[in-house]
């Protein structure tokens, strides 16, 4: 038999194998293209929209944001519904781009009378791809949590250099500690920072005895007793002071990843308050940073920090625990800035109808000037929840942003942005920055920041049992801007608690580096400076909580400048 007929025999009698074996292959690649086009459509389906003539314009849904807040059913009807809805912006990868972690509630058996909801209700953690869009992480991340969550503070615990999640909770809180590759792991048992069955609302990362270690304060809220039903029906549910208030809590980190309850040892002594936003600043300047928590329905509390030692309420004594009409208020928020640029670090509370905006007088002083600013009565129609200073428009001035929705009910309020004239007043000119400002909706949590790094400030807001908002500033960067990211060496590795001071064309304003701003929430972990017409900064002072100083000069406008700590 000759070569080729043997071949052709082969062939043909194993003509079934060869074209079974050919189909497989043509398969597997159409399989694998398939996939892979799978792959590059989830990293690609979304795009930003040009942007149009609004200064802020609503993209949420355009770049992937797709968030939906839970109350955990369909109706809200108690206090601890009506609470949650805090989001945080963070650079989780360390990729120089800032993702957002959001918070959700859930429907929870013997709590939620209503309907449960008809998708999975979890907190959201979304990365930022770097391209003007985001995606959904959370699974593989593993911070979706199994619990009712209310907000978010981030700090890098342990100085590896990746950011952690603090996640207040009702019920026991959530420590996730990155892993450094995209993961997380809750280390809450062995950090002992649960907090027990508790409901935690407003926490705060700072180093309180500048041992280059972030502790960590926890303000608590209620004992909510779901049944009890004794209230004024058209309220809905009974009010806060229904319920008997919870201690704050104190933790300091003792550098093995284990944390301390030293509330009392340091001299918290949390009596009657109920508290619903925590910051934490250094307003004396004596180089030990301060908290401040804004209480529901009773005085504020202002610890002064006695050199890392322990902790004296000089709420009353400062000014700062009633708002101007000598009330305790409905108080919501709390943020720090130096808003007239007298370089001292002023402060904005948010509550539930004027407002405080506290002028820091130096000698622990304050005086309110919240009807004098013209703030109080442009907020008197609205519950305001988070609020931060921001400079929108890139002007040097700060402006103030603030988040309104109702108390009781699902009825929605308008937002509102405070523009800083530069002479002690402030203007509400949130009709003449877009279309979302006419909306309706009730706000919760906001984080303010440069999603794009194109040097203006965005923001993402929470709405409750509702589609989050998304606004990107469109028009803030054509004025000049600076940003730094503090990296600490010998400080805690976030520089939180670090001063700094920037001047430019004579101009100085002075910043502090905090982690939680505004209610639930924390804004970019960058400092943004607006710089108006100037190309240069002459000097860029900065005091580390270490306790050393650094000096850059001639600094060129619109950058990120990465600044580390002088070892």
């Amino acid at each position: 038999m000759s070569l080729r007929n043997s071949f052709w025999r082969i062939t043909k009698e194993n003509w079934s194998f060869v074209f079974l074996l050919v189909f497989i292959i043509i398969i597997s690649a159409c399989s694998s293209d398939k996939k892979t086009s799978s792959k590059l459509k989830g990293r690609s389906e979304f795009t930003p929209p040009a942007a149009d003539t609004e200064y802020f314009q609503e993209i949420g849904q355009e770049i992937g944001l797709n968030f939906v807040h839970s109350i955990g059913d369909d109706e809200l009807d108690n206090i601890i519904e009506s609470v949650g809805g805090g989001a945080s912006f963070l650079d989780y990868d360390q990729d120089g781009f800032i993702d957002i972690y959001v918070c959700s509630g859930k429907w929870i058996e013997g709590f939620s009378k209503g309907k449960k909801p008809g998708f999975k209700t979890e907190n959201h953690l979304y990365h930022n791809l770097k391209n003007g869009t985001y995606e959904d992480v959370t699974e593989q991340a593993g911070v979706g949590g199994n619990d009712y969550s209310m907000g978010a503070t981030v700090g890098d615990f342990n100085n590896d250099g990746f950011p952690d999640l603090y996640v207040s909770n009702y019920g026991t809180n959530t420590l996730y500690n990155n892993n450094g590759d995209g993961t997380f792991k809750n280390v809450t048992k062995r950090a002992g920072v649960a907090g027990g069955n508790a409901c935690s609302v407003g926490a705060v990362w700072f180093d309180y005895d500048n041992d280059g270690l972030l502790d960590l304060y926890v303000g608590n809220y209620l004992f909510f007793d779901p049944n009890y039903k004794y209230f004024y029906a058209p309220d809905g549910f009974p009010a806060p002071m229904a319920y008997d208030s919870q201690p704050d809590v104190l933790y300091h980190n003792k550098g093995n990843g284990v944390f301390e309850d030293v509330t009392k040892a340091m001299g918290i002594t949390d009596i009657d308050g109920r508290a619903m936003g925590v910051g934490a600043a250094d307003y004396d300047e004596d180089g030990f940073v301060d908290i401040y928590v804004a209480n529901d329905h009773t005085l504020n509390y202002f610890w002064h920090n006695d050199g890392g030692k322990g902790f004296t309420d000089r709420g009353t004594m400062s000014g700062t625990a009633f708002s101007q009409g000598g009330e305790a208020t409905v108080s919501m928020s709390v943020d720090f800035a130096d808003y007239n640029g007298d370089g001292l670090l002023d402060m904005f509370a948010s509550d539930d109808s004027y407002c405080s905006l506290y002028e820091n007088l130096g000698n622990g002083i304050f005086a309110e000037k919240g009807v004098i600013s013209g703030i109080s009565m442009a907020s008197a129609q609205f519950v305001g929840w988070s609020s931060s200073f921001f400079d929108y428009n890139n002007d040097g001035n700060l402006d103030i942003y603030k988040a309104n929705g109702a108390l009781k009910h699902l009825y929605g309020q308008e937002d509102q942005i405070f523009e800083n004239q530069g002479n002690g007043k402030f203007k509400d000119v949130s009709l003449e920055l877009g279309e979302y400002f006419k909306k309706e909706l009730v706000g919760r949590g906001v984080c303010l920041g440069d999603y794009d790094n194109d040097g203006d400030i965005d923001a993402f807001i929470v709405n409750l049992n509702d589609h989050s908002v998304f606004l990107r500033n469109n028009k803030g960067n054509q004025n000049n801007w600076l940003t730094l990211n503090l990296v600490g060496t010998s400080s805690n590795r976030d520089g939180i608690g670090a001063r700094i001071k920037v001047t430019s064309n004579g101009k100085v304003q002075t910043a502090q580096k905090r982690s939680t701003t505004g209610y639930l929430s924390q804004n970019d972990p960058r400092m943004h400076f607006g710089l108006a017409k100037n190309t240069l900064v002459e000097k860029i002072e900065i005091k580390w909580p270490s306790g050393k100083f650094q000096v850059l000069e001639n600094v060129k406008a619109n950058q990120i400048l990465t600044v580390t700590e002088p070892k």
